[in-house]
């Protein structure tokens, strides 16, 4: 589909009476979520690349206190958190979008990795196969998430990252999956000061950004630079309350970490060869080529840990 009717179709949709449920629909059935297979492996797959990061920093799950920003349909990171034996995993949403039938079918796909997660997490396969048949003979009788878990997963909605109410200095881990794209930059700022405030010293965030064009993966037509092209004003007719692009490079993330505080030990952005000849065929708006270096224009993702000050 072309982007610019995807964007359009997205914003009339979001103006309309019972729009969000609209919205799931046509994700279901015409959109990302009609092969949840896909979705969930790709899912499991950023899972694995976030634990093996953690364990870089000295932070194991087993025994662990997650928070994560951005819950979305399924809870996945969540359920693999609490098979691979976290303490606790309190997940938020702006919005509720989390939906009983689709994380009863992705706990059911989760059968078929308790192998993968217990090599992630280095528990025994046993506890983990033990721990999803709690899970999923309680949801199938359609107990919320947090019974499930037996109290592991705190599902909360709405709610708001950048004011948790949580204890401060209480958390070891504050995480997100593709999520940070889709806020607005003042707003990850907050949520970077509250990070700070309920993780305990010397505990880590660790966040995963797509800092791409989205509407690349369903128009082949552009790529991921696309959006560099508009000014604000111009991508505004674009941006829509299904998917906000933010549109910010991978340095912003890690400096608004700096600012908030923490120092950040790992950072993966890097400008692909590929991106690089994208970049030389794309007429980027000045208010881009006026604020980054080439090479950041041209980064679409990262992941970084960052720590809190011991």
């Amino acid at each position: 589909m072309n982007w610019r009717y995807k964007g359009a179709l997205q914003r009339a949709i979001g103006r309309a009476p019972g729009g969000d449920l609209l919205h799931y629909y046509v994700q279901r059935y015409a959109g990302g979520l009609r092969d949840l297979g896909g979705e969930l492996t790709a899912k499991l797959e950023d899972w694995r690349l976030m634990v093996g990061h953690l364990g870089t920093a000295g932070i194991s799950v087993a025994g662990t206190r997650f928070f994560e920003m951005g819950t979305g349909w399924y809870p996945t990171f969540p359920m693999c958190l609490y098979l691979g034996g976290a303490a606790s995993v309190d997940t938020i949403d702006l919005t509720r979008h989390m939906r009983a039938d689709l994380t009863l079918d992705a706990a059911e796909w989760l059968g078929w990795q308790t192998a993968a997660i217990a090599v992630a997490t280095r528990q025994p396969a046993g506890e983990i196969e033990r721990r999803h048949s709690r899970l999923l003979d309680a949801l199938r009788t359609g107990a919320s998430i947090e019974d499930a878990s037996s109290g592991v997963i705190r599902y909360r909605a709405p709610g708001d990252a950048s004011r948790t109410a949580l204890p401060e200095h209480t958390l070891d881990v504050v995480f997100s999956n593709s999520v940070l794209e889709h806020v607005p930059g003042p707003v990850i700022a907050a949520c970077f000061t509250e990070a700070r405030r309920i993780l305990r010293p010397g505990a880590v965030m660790f966040q995963s950004v797509n800092c791409g064009d989205h509407y690349a993966y369903t128009d082949k037509s552009i790529d991921q630079l696309n959006y560099l092209r508009f000014s604000d004003d111009e991508w505004r007719q674009w941006d829509n309350k299904f998917l906000y692009q933010n549109r910010l490079r991978a340095i912003d993330f890690t400096t608004m970490a700096r600012a908030a505080g923490f120092t950040v030990e790992l950072d993966t952005s890097r400008p692909h060869p590929t991106r690089l000849a994208q970049l030389e065929k794309t007429p980027v708006h000045p208010s881009f080529t006026a604020k980054y270096a080439r090479d950041q224009l041209a980064i679409t993702s990262i992941d970084f840990v960052a720590r809190a000050p011991r």
